[in-house]
């Protein structure tokens, strides 16, 4: 049970904090509301960006990542499409040096043109490394244009098109910041061994007089519902063909976004999972399979993934796979198979309550979903999980008419 407080100061920021004893550590956790489907489509990768933006230093803090190494302090930071996130974990007595920096960035940050030519630089890099020379890397960069049409999840994280940043002016980039940066789009969550009421003094210290600003309110394009089956091929330089089916889901406020998390365990999760068993183990096709949910908060993909072996024929591999998936649909998984996946998610949560950076982001992730008590009640909603609700969300979800298939085929292993 993680017990927790809520504060919301004058200016809209809010307050999240955990009284934990158990460290000296003490984790500083801003998320802010802004990811890649809050992006213009014709001006992508900024929330990206404005992540490595954010390290440039602010009017009183030179060096960021200096000061908080003084202080015995580690930081870093992570973008995706639903929201951004901060996090500095350092020794408890130097909380107001965490406080000191992140409220210094928030308020005035070093938005300069030299600055956005540096991290520009290193964001083009970046796509260069990860999406364009890494083995498989632009799989994301294919598959969600496939999978989305409208909504604008139809675009990576990097960005719909590395052009965006390549010409993105001082005017676009302050242009975001005053629209999503503000304090009431902000979340902190402190975990501490501090009280309560203490923290929030040094919060409204360090950020009360922060004046917020106007934030945009989402009103993104609903996904239309996928009628048919879509499929893409491509060849690639990389040691094995892959397949990729991508099944529509619900989104992350639905009841089923836990069955759908629950049967892609039953699928994928261990040597007992089916995938292993009936695809690894007893054919010649496969060298791996997985089966996981993209976790995004608008309705999002289950995916299916797999890696075959030389030669194996991509046509009869994709059979096999869908052998599976009917089975989800028209049998239901027994209990000791239902419980079994069911203890991993309640050990797997129970092991995460241990680490004070997992609280902290947890805690500030959940407040941004709306519902910050579902940090200590998620677990009730898959012990509530039947064998019914995995077939019944099985039928609805593994339909060719929600599927989009990428054949991501090796030029090297023909």
């Amino acid at each position: 049970m993680i017990e927790y407080k809520k504060f919301i100061l004058k200016n809209g920021l809010t307050l999240i904090t955990h009284c934990d004893k158990s460290s000296p550590i003490a984790v500083v956790n801003v998320l802010y509301k802004v990811g890649a489907r809050d992006e213009n489509p014709e001006k992508t990768g900024f929330a990206h960006l404005f992540e490595h933006l954010m390290f440039s230093g602010s009017k009183n803090v030179k060096s960021f990542d200096g000061e908080l190494q003084i202080a015995g302090g580690e930081n870093n930071a992570f973008t995706c499409n639903d929201y951004t996130n901060y996090y500095i974990s350092l020794p408890k007595e130097n909380i107001e040096t965490a406080l000191w920096t992140e409220s210094d960035r928030m308020l005035y940050p070093n938005i300069t043109q030299q600055n956005i030519d540096t991290q520009r630089s290193v964001v083009i890099e970046e796509f260069n490394q990860r999406y364009l020379n890494m083995p498989y890397g632009d799989v994301w960069l294919l598959l969600r244009p496939l999978a989305y049409k409208i909504h604008p999840y139809r675009w990576a994280t990097i960005g719909k098109n590395i052009e965006h940043i390549k010409n993105a002016t001082l005017d676009d980039v302050k242009r975001f910041f005053d629209l999503y940066y503000s304090s009431g789009n902000a979340i902190i969550s402190i975990v501490a061994d501090i009280e309560h009421e203490k923290i929030y003094e040094l919060v409204e210290k360090w950020f009360g007089s922060i004046p917020d600003r106007p934030h945009v309110q989402r009103q993104l394009p609903a996904e239309p519902q996928q009628m048919k089956l879509r499929t893409l091929e491509v060849e690639r330089n990389v040691p094995l063909t892959h397949l990729y089916k991508a099944y529509k889901m619900c989104n992350r406020s639905n009841p089923d976004y836990y069955v759908c998390d629950l049967l892609t365990d039953i699928l994928s999760s261990g040597k007992s999972s089916r995938l292993y068993h009936n695809l690894i183990k007893n054919t010649d096709l496969f060298a791996g399979a997985n089966a996981f949910i993209s976790g995004d908060i608008d309705a999002g993909l289950l995916i299916v993934s797999a890696r075959l072996l030389p030669n194996a024929d991509i046509k009869k591999a994709e059979a096999a796979i869908d052998s599976e998936l009917e089975k989800m649909r028209t049998e239901k998984v027994n209990e000791y198979e239902l419980e079994k996946v069911k203890n991993k998610i309640e050990s797997s949560q129970i092991y995460s309550e241990t680490s004070i950076m997992n609280k902290a982001m947890c805690l500030g992730y959940y407040e941004m979903l709306g519902d910050i008590d579902l940090i200590n009640g998620e677990l009730k909603y898959y012990r509530a999980i039947t064998a019914d609700d995995i077939m019944r969300v099985s039928k609805n979800v593994f339909c060719d008419e929600r599927c989009s298939v990428l054949y991501y085929k090796s030029t090297v292993s023909k």
